[in-house]
């Protein structure tokens, strides 16, 4: 029987499409001071029967396991993060959570996920680090760069999962490519229940009232429901794009004052004037779920509407989207919302995790390489054959 644990695992997508994968639990959890309330609800799920081990307060584990995974944070590479570059202090947990499970713990396998960027030009010195661990340890790197939409997710989001292989071959994983499901179902799917604790809205508001919406509703569509509006669209849709495709900010301010809100409408004048002057603007309102969505992160988890209903999320819903177990809670649920963004969904880490269990298995192709980088999104892989020529794959 396979033996894992998970370190920084945060809310613990990765961790259950462990379990899912290997049909056991983690034998601990490892972390370190800052990241506690983000893996109470993990704990929570587990019933606080698994193991927490605070490395920096010196608890160390008793025994090894064969796999540990991690999900540091990836707001050092993030493309959503205007801070990100390669000496990010928030790449120092990937660093230092290798560091400490290659020497300590060695196990035949170390995985995580991070930022689309950790295979680019921009995470090259993150990756030198990191190889430069693993050779000092015993350990080849590989990385597999993917993309929730072809895990069948309705997610536009690129994924990049990062491998320490013990001994000198790295595993070719298959590729997947399966068919997405859309946002809409997705939402549909998840029944309210009264006795569910998480059947609480993430957002209170009714979306027809909010002032872009009745102006979309009322007036460029001459008075219909969210559901009919919902109903007519082809793609998921922010409502800010929908009013920029048909008219301006100059015409959107008249329509505000006539209806009192000033606010909104000081709001359109500036965004006229900005978007007339070759500017850009932030778009973060209301959006309405239909075929796929991008990454759901930031503002989407309380600005994202349910399909049908004239109301926004429930957190059920939200937990759902990143396909976490219908019996997982939230703990503080209006205040910890954004700890479901921090996480990869369940459904994107379950197939690296069947890669390590047929590459424990022996049922996966070798290579016998330092450093591969592998493409699900392109179907192609490359790997090093002569000494470091690292610029090569992070093009």
């Amino acid at each position: 029987m396979t033996k894992w644990a998970s370190i920084v695992p945060l809310i613990g997508g990765e961790t259950i499409a462990m379990e899912n994968v290997f049909k056991t639990k983690p034998e601990y959890f490892l972390t370190f001071d800052g990241f506690q309330a983000n893996e109470e609800h993990l704990r929570n799920y587990y019933d606080y029967k698994i193991p927490y081990l605070n490395l920096s307060n010196g608890e160390n584990p008793n025994e090894g396991v064969d796999v540990v995974n991690t999900v540091c944070p990836c707001a050092g590479l993030s493309s959503l993060s205007p801070q990100a570059a390669s000496n990010s202090p928030m790449n120092d947990w990937m660093i230092k959570s290798a560091e400490y499970v290659l020497k300590e713990v060695r196990p035949k396998v170390f995985w995580g996920e991070n930022a689309p960027r950790l295979a680019s030009k921009m995470g090259e010195p993150v990756v030198k680090k990191l190889r430069k661990i693993g050779e000092e340890n015993g350990y080849v790197f590989s990385i597999f760069k993917t993309k929730s939409l072809l895990h069948g997710l309705s997610q536009v989001r690129d994924r990049t999962f990062y491998f320490f292989w013990k001994g000198d071959r790295v595993p070719l994983f298959e590729y997947i490519n399966k068919k997405p499901s859309t946002i809409a179902d997705d939402i549909r799917a998840i029944k309210r229940d009264p006795n569910d604790p998480m059947d609480i809205l993430t957002n209170d508001k009714i979306p027809s009232e909010e002032p872009y919406y009745r102006y979309i509703l009322e007036e460029l569509e001459g008075g219909i429901t969210h559901a009919e509006f919902a109903a007519k669209l082809t793609k998921s849709t922010g409502l800010q794009d929908y009013i920029e495709e048909r008219t301006n900010y100059k015409v959107v301010a008249k329509w505000m004052r006539e209806k009192g809100y000033d606010t909104v409408a000081k709001k359109c004048d500036r965004q006229y004037h900005k978007l007339k002057a070759g500017g850009n603007i932030m778009r973060k309102g209301i959006e309405i779920p239909k075929d796929k969505i991008g990454a759901f992160v930031g503002h989407m988890p309380t600005n994202l509407t349910h399909p049908d209903e004239d109301r926004f999320l429930t957190v059920r819903e939200a937990l759902s989207i990143m396909k976490l177990p219908s019996d997982f809670e939230l703990l503080n649920p209006k205040r910890s919302l954004n700890h479901i963004c921090q996480n990869v969904p369940v459904t994107t880490a379950e197939h690296p995790a069947e890669m390590v269990k047929k590459y424990l298995e022996g049922r996966l192709d070798l290579i016998d390489t330092d450093f591969m980088v592998q493409d699900n999104k392109k179907k192609t892989y490359e790997y090093e054959k002569s000494p470091l020529q690292l610029d090569q794959f992070m093009l």
